[in-house]
C-alpha cells in the first residue's frame, strides 16, 4: 500500500501539470578526497542501491587507445588488493545481492542491489577496488578480460546481423579525431595493442574519486551510512584533475550514402543525423517526434509501413542523447520482395510532412504520455532513482532535477515539433546506410555506394 502511494503522488504531478511537484529529497556531500555523496532514504522495502558513476566514457579516450572504459567495465569485478579473484559477485551473492555495470560515450557506472544489512559489505567492496584495484592488476587479468571484450565485440558487431551499422554511423558523422568516432567497446587493433601500464595509466587519471559520485538510494539511515562512506572512502587518495574534452560541436554539411552487403536475410536502411545533446533545447522535442513518427503501432510510419502498405517489417525511430551532441536515427527492415527505395520513399514523405504540417494535439500528447510512463516506471525502483540522481548531478550539477527534466517536455507545442524536424533533420546533412544481403546491392537505396566493412 505504501509503494501504491508513492506511485500516486508521482502519477499526481503528471496529471496537475507539474502543480504539484516530484519529490526525491536527497542529502548530498563531498569527502575530503573529492568524491561527490548522494544519499536518499526510501523505506518502501528493506533494500539498498548502491550506484558509482565514474565520470569516464569512451569520449575521453584517444584514438589508438579506445575501449578502456568499456574494458575497465569487466576488470572492476576482477577483485582488488583485499578482494580475492572471484570474491566480490560470490560475497555478494552469499549476501543476497546482485551487481552489474555498463559503459557509455560519457560515464561508466556500477550498482549493487543488496538487502538493506548488506551496505557496508557493498561499500567496502567499492572502496577496494577504487583504491587498489591498479595494485592487483596483472597481465593474467588484462589479458583474460581482453578476450572477454573482444569475443563480445564479435557478438555485438562482426558476427551479428546488421552489426555494424552504428560502427559505420559514428564513423561518418564524425571526424576521426572526435571522441564519439569510435565505439565503447573499441577496436580489435586498440585492445590488442593496450599495454599493462597503458591500463593502469587510464586507470590512475579516471577512477579517482574526485572524478566519481556515489548515489546510494533505500532503506538507509542518513547519518548512518554518511559515517559508513566516511569510513571506507575518506582515505582512497586523490587523483590527478582530469583534463576537458574538446566541446565542440559537430555539423555534417553533406549527405552520405552507403550500401554494405551482410548476413541478412531483409534489406535495412538506417537514417541517422546530427542531433541536440542530452538536457539542451531540441532534445526532448526530438524524443517526442520519434515516438510520433514509431512509437508503437498507432505511430506515422508504423501504421503506414508495417499495416497499410505492408512493405516492412519494423520501423523505429529514437533520439539516441549524449551529453556533447546526440544522433537521431530512423531504421525499418523491408519485408521480403521489397527493396529499400519503397521504405525511404515513405519516410521521406512522413518527414516531409511533419517539416510542413505541424502533427496534432492527439498525437502530441500520446508521445508525452508514453515518455511520462516511462519516467514514472523509471521512479519506482531504488536503483533506477539512484541512477537518475547520479546522472542529473553529472550533467547539471544538481541531482534532484526531476522536474525540470520533466517540464522540457510539458513545455513542447506540435508547432516546436516541425520547427526541429525542418532544423535538424535535413536532407543534404544525414547518413543513410543500406544492409542488403550479399549479392542483393539492387534492393538497396538509391544512389548508394557499396562500402567493405574490412578492419572496421
Amino acid at each position: 500500500m505504501r509503494k501504491l502511494f508513492s506511485v500516486l503522488l508521482v502519477v499526481s504531478a503528471f496529471v496537475s501539470a507539474q502543480t504539484v511537484r516530484i519529490n526525491v529529497p536527497y542529502e548530498r556531500f563531498t569527502l575530503k578526497n573529492g568524491l561527490n555523496v548522494i544519499l536518499h532514504a526510501d523505506k518502501t522495502t528493506p533494500t539498498i542501491s548502491v550506484n558509482t558513476w565514474f565520470h569516464v566514457g569512451s569520449g575521453y579516450e584517444k584514438p589508438g587507445r579506445t575501449g578502456f572504459a568499456h574494458l575497465f567495465e569487466h576488470i572492476m569485478f576482477e577483485g582488488s588488493k583485499n578482494v580475492p579473484e572471484g570474491m566480490f559477485d560470490e560475497w555478494l551473492e552469499a549476501a543476497g545481492g546482485s551487481n552489474n555495470g555498463s559503459t557509455n560515450t560519457d560515464r561508466t557506472n556500477y550498482f549493487e542491489d543488496i538487502p538493506s544489512n548488506a551496505l557496508e559489505l557493498a561499500l567496502f567492496l567499492d572502496s577496494d577496488r577504487m583504491a587498489f584495484l591498479a595494485d592487483d592488476l596483472n597481465m593474467g587479468k588484462l589479458d583474460g578480460q581482453r578476450d572477454v571484450v573482444k569475443n563480445e565485440r564479435r557478438q555485438s558487431y562482426e558476427n551479428r546481423p546488421y552489426g555494424y551499422a552504428f560502427l559505420m554511423m559514428s564513423e561518418s558523422l564524425y571526424p576521426k579525431s572526435h571522441p564519439y568516432s569510435w565505439p565503447t567497446i573499441g577496436s580489435m587493433a586498440d585492445l590488442s595493442a593496450a599495454s599493462l601500464d597503458d591500463v593502469k595509466e587510464f586507470f590512475h587519471l579516471y577512477y579517482a574519486p574526485n572524478n566519481a559520485s556515489l548515489s546510494i538510494a533505500g532503506d538507509i539511515d542518513i547519518p548512518t551510512t554518511k559515517a559508513l562512506v566516511e569510513k571506507w572512502f575518506n582515505e582512497v587518495p586523490m587523483g590527478k584533475p582530469v583534463p576537458q574534452q574538446d566541446r565542440t560541436i559537430v555539423t555534417l554539411n553533406e549527405e552520405k550514402r552507403m550500401t554494405i552487403e551482410d548476413r541478412v536475410q531483409l534489406p535495412r536502411i538506417y537514417m541517422t543525423w546530427h542531433s541536440p545533446a542530452t538536457l539542451t533545447p531540441g532534445d526532448a522535442e526530438l524524443d517526442l517526434l520519434a515516438n510520433v513518427l514509431a512509437g508503437g503501432k498507432n505511430s506515422r510510419l508504423y501504421k503506414k509501413l508495417v499495416y497499410d502498405m505492408q512493405i516492412a517489417q519494423d520501423v523505429s525511430a529514437f533520439q539516441s542523447s549524449a551529453k556533447l551532441g546526440s544522433q537521431f536515427v530512423i531504421s525499418s527492415t523491408a519485408r521480403s520482395g521489397h527493396t529499400l527505395v519503397e521504405i525511404e520513399q515513405v519516410i521521406q514523405e512522413e518527414l516531409n510532412k511533419i517539416k510542413s504540417e505541424v502533427p496534432t494535439a492527439r498525437e502530441l500528447d500520446r508521445a508525452r504520455n508514453q515518455y511520462e510512463a516511462s519516467f514514472i516506471e523509471r521512479l519506482e525502483s531504488i536503483n533506477g532513482k539512484a541512477d537518475m540522481l547520479n546522472n542529473y548531478y553529472y550533467l547539471t550539477g544538481n541531482p534532484d532535477y526531476f522536474n525540470e527534466d520533466l517540464a522540457r517536455y510539458y513545455a513542447v507545442d506540435p508547432q516546436d515539433i516541425s520547427t526541429i524536424a525542418s532544423k535538424y533533420l535535413k536532407d543534404e546533412a544525414r547518413v543513410v546506410i543500406s544492409f542488403v544481403p550479399k549479392g542483393k546491392t539492387e534492393l538497396s537505396a538509391k544512389n548508394s555506394p557499396i562500402v567493405s566493412t574490412e578492419g572496421k
